[in-house]
């Protein structure tokens, strides 16, 4: 056997050495073995037993999947948000609309169309400027699955903006020279036939078209919006009829414009209402944190001063048309807060995982506080 002046540091292995270095290792595995038995986390774990050697498998710490999400964020812009708001202005309108047609206020009924049928259009412009394609949304239309939002989301925006073409094609006639007698006197009077049926359907399908974005949204793994899926409908409609008769209050002259106040009154007492119990109970999960910090959180505060100070407007200035017009562009401007703030905390929930590792961490104990305790199962409420 050859040495080297290395040998002086290390000597060289011998059978016995081996054989002593092998025992050791034996002995501090059930040396950790039996510390765990009497109770101890082993050397594992680094809290006893062997000879204290540095934990091989540190305590987890959850931050991410490799930094990525969990839950893949909706690849949204700033279309979406937009859509949003407009459907529910649209909705708010043609319900105005239809009540203005039926008490005599032609102002208001005039104004309220011509709003419903622009806002739809431009709601459903946006739409497919995010679908990218025309041929998408018209590819939706080709069956109905009650069970998938989207698709009765797809023909309940089909339907309203087929009667609000209508009740406006009749509005417009109507403003042409000489009317049902003029140039386009046939068909003035067939509009003229079907505007009563239009203007029901259309006071039919503004509700649905009001609350049906909130479904959809909450009908995704979102953490923030699937968690306000009791709630954000009623945000949805109460900021719709806000908006809507905010617009009323900017367009419609002041000695009409009463119905469009009270729905603007109504619409700000169940936003700020709803969006109470939406908070409360996201807070209650655990999961507040994007509604009151960030892009999201700013913008739903500030949708919450405009919805109060219009709310106030409108409540005490129905007589003067500055006060009116100022009122009226604030809970505009609430509505359209409340729908951006809304989409920005749930794409920011869905960015950290830590909003749905939360929410299994809590599902499974509270399973477990319900006597479920051999399994580990974590599903959606």
């Amino acid at each position: 056997m050859t040495t080297s002046a290395f040998d002086s540091y290390r000597p060289p292995d011998e059978g016995v050495r081996r054989r002593r270095r092998t025992t050791t290792l034996r002995d501090s595995v059930s040396g950790a073995a039996r510390s765990v038995a009497r109770g101890g986390s082993g050397w594992l774990t680094g809290d006893g037993g062997g000879r204290r050697e540095a934990p091989a498998v540190p305590e987890a710490e959850f931050s991410s999947y490799y930094g990525r999400s969990i839950v893949k964020p909706m690849p949204w812009k700033h279309e979406i948000p937009a859509y949003l708001f407009l459907g529910g202005v649209a909705a708010g309108s043609g319900l105005l609309a239809s009540g203005a047609a039926a008490t005599g206020l032609d102002a208001l009924r005039r104004r309220s169309r011509l709003t419903a049928m622009s806002t739809v259009a431009l709601s459903g412009a946006l739409l497919v400027k995010d679908l990218g394609r025309p041929e998408r949304f018209l590819n939706m239309l080709r069956t109905v699955k009650l069970t998938s939002p989207m698709s009765v989301g797809t023909w309940i925006f089909s339907g309203y903006a087929a009667f609000a073409g209508a009740t406006t094609a009749a509005e417009l006639a109507r403003m042409l020279p000489g009317g049902p007698a003029g140039v386009l006197g046939p068909v003035a009077r067939m509009l003229h036939a079907v505007e009563l049926p239009a203007a029901v359907g259309q006071a039919l399908f503004a509700p649905p078209l009001a609350a049906y974005t909130a479904v959809l949204l909450s009908d995704t793994a979102t953490p923030v919006w699937h968690e306000s899926r009791s709630h954000l409908p009623f945000v949805f409609v109460g900021s719709a009829a806000m908006a809507s008769g905010g617009m009323q209050l900017i367009l419609s002259p002041v000695s009409q414009s009463a119905p469009a106040r009270r729905l603007a009154l109504m619409g700000v007492a169940s936003d700020l209402v709803a969006m109470h119990r939406l908070e409360a109970r996201l807070d209650a999960l655990g999961i507040a944190e994007p509604t009151t910090s960030g892009e999201g959180g700013r913008k739903l505060r500030m949708a919450r001063a405009l919805t109060i100070a219009g709310g106030v407007g409108a409540l005490f200035g129905g007589r003067s048309r500055l006060v009116a017009v100022a009122a009226g562009s604030a809970l505009a401007a609430a509505s359209a807060l409340t729908r951006f703030g809304m989409v920005e905390a749930g794409l920011e929930s869905a960015r950290d995982p830590k909003y749905t590792v939360d929410l299994q961490k809590a599902r499974l104990e509270e399973r477990r506080a319900q006597g479920t305790v051999h399994d580990s199962i974590v599903t959606a409420r």
